[in-house]
């Protein structure tokens, strides 16, 4: 039984399908042509990250396939709903990368209080010259102990940021619809740990407490999560942070807030026009830019890779059965 990972698949993942009998194909396939190449080589299992795309027209198009898997959270790019319609099991990692986000979230976080996004693009071409301009500009950055973080989606990302939060001694307030309150674990490298329990409330509370706030929701089919008016609620100097969907933030709005300095910064690893993020976003001195690699660590692909595999061996063995 052949499987098609048209985005990639970690080594370990690969090899525990293969110790299976699952033949693995990393071929990278172009968009236009997965249909074809499915049918043409009798794949049965389509595994993709956020590149490929799988809509109706593949799903009607091949009868043949039997899973199709989302190396992520996230699975706005197939058409889950009409996949499991037509009979096909859809898979994804939901828990697998949400450290490797979180930390992500810190770098941006640590990057936008000293300043780090700018420093790196201006030390190497006036650190020679101008180093104590460039010294004094740098100068006013904040700590993050003590200050408020908001978390706006609380799922196992959200509760991962909030772990992270807690250990830098950051006050920790959440929004989520579906959640009312999460336990949160500190595990510790001697083997204690500590629980934390965080209560969720409204987002409009969020939006006036917070020092820091950082986006974790899913794709969103109307309208933004944070526009203009959610970004006049906010603190004067507010930080904002998405590593999570594009479309979720108002650029627009978010660029007029940071020329006023009512958002100090931004970091962003998603984007609005993804894969060709707007150039007033790309070249703004105070965001801090990454291009969608939240859940791109080693370990991250590893634990992917592992679990898809698992789900895999699983699903077809129930079947054969």
């Amino acid at each position: 039984m052949k499987i098609l990972a048209n985005d990639g698949i970690s080594e370990i993942g690969k090899i525990e399908l293969e110790k299976a009998g699952f033949e693995v194909i990393t071929t990278k396939v172009a968009q236009e042509q997965v249909a074809n190449y499915i049918n043409a080589n009798d794949v049965s299992v389509l595994l993709v990250r956020s590149a490929t795309k799988v809509r109706k027209d593949i799903i009607d198009a091949c009868a043949g396939l039997k899973i199709i898997g989302r190396g992520g959270v996230g699975m706005d790019n197939i058409d889950v709903d009409y996949a499991r319609a037509a009979g096909k099991h859809v898979i994804n990692t939901p828990a697998s990368s949400s450290e490797s986000v979180a930390e992500l979230v810190f770098a941006h976080l640590f990057s936008g209080i000293r300043f780090l996004h700018d420093s790196n693009r201006n030390m190497p071409l006036e650190g020679e010259t101008a180093f104590e301009m460039l010294k004094k500009a740098y100068a006013n950055g904040r700590e993050l102990r003590g200050k408020t973080i908001g978390i706006i989606g609380f799922g196992r990302i959200g509760q991962a940021v909030a772990k992270m939060a807690v250990g830098l001694g950051m006050r920790v307030i959440a929004a989520d619809k579906f959640v009312g309150k999460a336990e949160i674990r500190l595990d510790f490298y001697n083997g204690q740990f500590i629980n934390v329990e965080i209560e969720t409330e409204p987002v409009e509370d969020l939006l006036r407490h917070s020092d820091f706030i950082t986006l974790h929701v899913p794709a969103q089919e109307n309208g933004y999560v944070i526009g203009a008016a959610e970004i006049d609620a906010m603190k004067d100097g507010v930080g904002i942070i998405n590593c999570s969907r594009g479309g979720v933030l108002d650029e627009v709005a978010l660029i007029k807030a940071l020329d006023s300095n009512k958002v100090s910064f931004a970091g962003l690893d998603v984007f609005e026009n993804e894969p060709n993020p707007e150039i007033r976003i790309l070249m703004h001195p105070n965001i801090s830019l990454t291009p969608h690699i939240g859940a791109a660590t080693l370990e991250a692909q590893d634990r992917i890779g592992s679990e898809l595999a698992a789900q895999i061996i699983s699903l077809l063995k129930t079947q054969q059965g």
